[in-house]
């Protein structure tokens, strides 16, 4: 599989999800080295000294470290259900969206979810910050089913691990709230058969070994 690009991901980081969510849709087969963070082997600090994931190797040796940097790759060369052109929209207002997304909203949500990290911070002011976001989300899903029109597009794909991340701190606080669409949103895209396509657990991968075909044939096997 060494002609293969090669992704270094963790199956439950918001950000390598996004990865291997365009990965999959694009077709674009690559060598998946599951990693634990905690436990960083040398072939992911050798590919990438930040050691964060996602990071994708490509054959040429070009190493791509962000993950909305694998994404565009990904759809740049095969696009087949459309994410970088939505029918209401644009690409530039997407990833305008997705800024704020991986910024004020993903700094409130850590400051949501791991209180202990940030003791000067408020942590309920922030989950209000994050919510004010989260309702400007509920407001576009008002007028179409996906946040750029009628069909998912990159600022879905982008930003849905994000939005899991946060119901999951409190599920009965956020089901209570007052956003139906953006909670369907959100339960549409868990249920999906591309979500469920990505999620598969597998072994740490350690130095010498390989990793595994992705994306994962349709059976599981």
């Amino acid at each position: 599989m060494s002609a293969l690009p090669i992704l270094y991901s963790f199956r439950r980081c918001p950000y390598a999800m996004r990865a291997r969510l365009a990965l999959a849709v694009s077709g674009q087969v690559c060598e998946l080295r599951e990693v634990v963070l905690r436990n960083k082997p040398q072939g992911l600090l050798r590919a990438s000294p930040k050691a964060t994931v996602p990071v994708l190797v490509l054959p040429d040796g070009q190493v791509l470290e962000q993950s909305l940097d694998i994404m565009l790759w990904a759809l740049g060369r095969h696009d087949p259900a459309g994410w970088l052109t939505p029918s209401d929209g644009d690409v530039e207002t997407m990833l305008a969206l997705i800024a704020e997304c991986d910024g004020p909203f993903k700094q409130a949500l850590d400051r949501s979810k791991y209180p202990d990290r940030y003791p000067e911070a408020d942590a309920a002011l922030a989950r209000t910050q994050a919510a004010k976001w989260l309702q400007g989300l509920e407001a576009r899903l008002t007028r179409s089913p996906f946040l750029f029109g009628g069909n998912p597009a990159l600022a879905d794909m982008a930003t849905a691990p994000f939005v899991r991340q946060f119901a999951a701190i409190d599920a009965l606080w956020w089901d209570t709230q007052p956003w139906p669409h953006l909670q369907n949103w959100l339960a549409q895209w868990q249920a999906s058969s591309l979500f469920e396509s990505v999620m598969r657990k597998l072994p740490a991968w350690v130095d010498g070994a390989e990793g595994v075909l992705f994306p994962f044939p349709a059976d599981g096997g």
